[in-house]
């Protein structure tokens, strides 16, 4: 059967279908999608610092005349006509907008004035539309003032039905002063708050000066100035670099003071945090730093805020420095943030640029050119037109016998009386559409007072149009009225962000984060650690308590904020915390379940970091170095390895070097003592070290080091804990790497010194 659809050639496709390869026509699509949002939806204009959606907000406020003299109106109002006339997006989207326009803290120049809950700096949500109220600040006035004289041009909106601005006039700075934030598609821009005041007198100047450097600018612009307050820590140079590229980092923290609570007793008191930081979240935050012990010297943290910002941060001990404390959470938490600075904004010519903070105040002058340009155009226009007119009421009442009679006897008096008396048509029609009762204010000397004062308003324009000077003069005339009304004395203009330049949160040492006490470190034969409150007397029999079967291995005093050192015979290096050691009223845990020791290799040394600066490392066959303590401290369970003992040996002992200390003693097992300078035995990170003494059979037995002007010292063994001194140390004083000789009379058969 054949069809009754006809084919169609191939160079003839259908209606509405374009043959085009598929990677151009996603490019092209996909560029018009981007253009649209960068200059449509997310990057605010140079001139008023507006995105559309906040623009078309104010405009429909306007239209419904929500002046700050007038009643507030629901935001539902509000929004319902942005998006039925002007914006056709979703009313979440613009409402939030709305929102964000009247929020104190997130605005450093509220144009929406609202009424109900529009959300707090804890990070709660504000109320539904239907809930809230709003009506236009001063501010939104003054950024709006002269749109009623062609200050800026108007175009259609979406649906050709009404009219929206293009842009604001813009008497207010609002783009530095209230800062921006937008993401587009490739780019993005972020612009701080500024103090007003500091912008108007750095425009000031710049109409004077319209070349003068970022340096000049700068001497009135002297940085953020956020909502929120807060300290701006960053240094003159840093600012200064960042205004002038366009790009760069604030970096700003809380804002804090100390209060005594007696006795010695503080707190500290957070009364500014950072911008966009919120409140509820830093809290947060601050807890469960608390809760993780990532701070043991912050004991509470508490939220007395009320209408203005009291965070309450209690230190652990009345002995932790506030600085201490402060500069810890700065580099913790969000008490110190950044804020990026991308003064990515559209020009004139709606081109996306970045620009020097000099570059964007500049623009912002050229344009308050152009909309007084524009402005006195407008009301030479309307003088023009109302001269007309009051001319024609002069005729008119002049003639006025002549002009009744006219209107009473002529069927078309318009003609006749433009002909009789030269009138334009607009006067004549002007003079037919009075009532009568205007007839009595037709007073010659009013009327001419009038025209007199239109046209010497008329020539003071056209003098201002005519020449830059006067037009600088009467642009810095009305920008000095804006300034004193945000001006620093005002309690919207005063600045509220201190600058004042400080260095990095300081890296905090551990050993700082901890409350120094005293304790007592035992470790059993079997590797039963703990640590008692307090310096225990070592030498009471009752002090050291182990299970049946167990025996003390080491015990020293030490403090809480030491590290401690654990070497094992293979010549590896754990380290504990004293703090996190379990408490002396068991027996302890085994030590193997904090560290990974590699199979059962045995325990050969035990003493805090801070014991000395130095440590002597020596292994069973004699060879041995000098390590510093800060080497050895390993920062994972798994430990670090500091000795490499040769095959067949391992690492026999650990001992602290004394700062006096000069020189080395070493016995071995064949019970033969030497002595030699400390100078001679090397000073290593890692590896087997030098040979200490030379052994014909058997290996080290003890090592240890010692003044030589104090001669050598050893315990005499037993319970008594007396020690024996050999003064006299020159016959045993021979090079490292010797055989040594027999030691002297007394020494101890257990070939110790201690």
């Amino acid at each position: 059967m054949a069809s009754d659809v006809t084919d169609l050639p191939p160079d003839n496709p259908p209606i509405g279908i374009l043959d085009a390869p598929f990677d151009s026509a996603l490019s092209e699509r996909y560029l018009v999608y981007a253009l649209s949002t960068i200059t449509a939806r997310s990057l605010p204009d140079v001139r008023d610092g507006m995105k559309p959606v906040h623009r078309r907000l104010l405009w429909a406020m306007r239209l419904l005349k929500l002046d700050p003299t007038q009643g507030y109106k629901k935001c539902a109002r509000v929004v319902g006509d942005v998006i039925g006339k002007y914006h056709p997006h979703g009313d979440q989207s613009v409402y939030d907008a709305m929102v964000r326009l009247a929020q104190d803290f997130a605005l450093r120049y509220p144009l929406v004035d609202g009424q109900g809950n529009f959300g707090n700096i804890d990070g709660d949500n504000a109320a539904a539309y239907r809930y809230t109220e709003a009506r236009l600040t001063q501010v939104a006035i003054d950024l709006m003032d002269g749109l009623d004289e062609n200050a800026t041009d108007f175009r259609p909106t979406y649906n050709g039905e009404d009219e929206e601005p293009e842009l604001f006039p813009g008497a207010f700075p609002n783009l530095l002063a209230n800062g921006a934030a937008g993401i587009a598609v490739g780019m993005a821009t972020s612009v701080p708050p500024h103090n007003a005041a500091e912008l108007l007198d750095a425009a000031i100047l710049l109409i004077d000066q319209p070349k003068a450097d970022d340096a000049a600018v700068l001497s009135h612009v002297k940085g953020p100035d956020f909502p929120t307050g807060g300290q701006l820590v960053d240094s003159p140079q840093a600012i200064a670099e960042a205004y002038a590229t366009g790009r760069g980092t604030f970096h700003t923290r809380a804002r804090w003071h100390v209060e005594d609570q007696g006795r010695g007793t503080w707190i500290a008191v957070v009364d500014q945090i950072p911008y966009g930081v919120q409140k509820g979240k830093l809290i947060e935050q601050i807890a469960s730093l608390i809760n993780d012990r990532k701070l043991p010297i912050l004991a509470d943290v508490r939220d007395e805020s009320d209408a203005a910002i009291r965070i309450v941060l209690e230190p652990r001990s009345r002995t932790v420095e506030a600085d201490l404390l402060l500069d810890s959470l700065f580099r913790l938490s969000d008490l110190e943030s950044r804020f990026s600075l991308n003064l990515n904004v559209l020009d004139a010519t709606r081109t996306p640029r970045v620009m020097s903070l000099r570059e964007a105040l500049l623009a912002w002058v050229e344009h308050q050119f152009v909309v007084l340009q524009r402005r006195s155009q407008h009301r030479l226009d309307k003088i023009a037109d109302r001269l007309e007119l009051v001319g024609g009421y002069i005729i008119a009442f002049l003639n006025l016998d002549r002009v009744i009679a006219i209107i009473r006897t002529e069927d078309e008096p318009k003609p006749v009386m433009i002909a009789e008396f030269s009138l334009t048509d607009r006067q004549a029609e002007a003079i037919l559409n009075m009532r009568l009762r205007s007839l009595r204010k037709l007073e010659e000397m009013e009327l001419r007072r009038e025209q007199d004062a239109l046209e010497k308003e008329r020539a003071e324009l056209e003098q201002l149009l005519g020449s830059e000077a006067r037009q600088r003069t009467r642009l810095k005339r009305d920008l000095a009225k804006i300034r004193d009304r945000y001006g620093p004395e005002t309690e919207l203009g005063r600045r509220r962000t201190l600058i004042e330049q400080a260095g990095p949160a300081r890296d905090i040492p551990l050993e700082a984060m901890i409350e120094r006490e005293p304790i007592t470190v035992i470790m059993s034969q079997r590797g039963w650690i703990r640590a008692m409150k307090g310096h225990a007397d070592l030498a009471a029999a009752d002090a050291l308590k182990f299970k049946e079967g167990d025996g003390p291995a080491f015990a020293f005093h030490a403090q809480t904020t030491d590290k401690i050192l654990l070497a094992v015979a293979s010549g590896r290096f754990y380290t504990l915390g004293a703090d996190k050691l379990p408490g002396g009223r068991g027996f302890g845990e085994p030590v193997r379940s904090m560290i990974d020791i590699e199979g059962d290799q045995d325990i050969v040394g035990l003493l805090p970091a801070s014991a000395a600066e130095k440590l002597l490392v020596v292994a069973s066959d004699g060879r041995g170095f000098a390590v510093k303590s800060a080497d050895v401290i390993a920062e994972t369970r798994k430990g670090k390895t500091v000795a490499t003992p040769r095959k067949g040996a391992k690492l026999a002992l650990v001992k602290p070097i004394a700062p006096a200390h000069d020189y080395v003693a070493a016995i071995g097992d064949n019970r033969k003592l030497l002595v030699f300078p400390l100078s001679e035995l090397a000073e290593l990170a890692r590896g087997q070290g030098v040979q200490l003494q030379r052994y014909r059979d058997g290996g080290l037995s003890d090592a240890t080091t010692f003044t030589f002007a104090d001669g050598l010292s050893w315990a005499m063994g037993g319970d008594t804990g007396r020690t024996r001194t050999e003064p006299d140390m020159s016959g045993w004083r021979t090079a490292r790497g010797a055989a040594g000789r027999m030691p002297p009379t007394g020494f101890p058969r257990s070939n110790r010194f201690s």
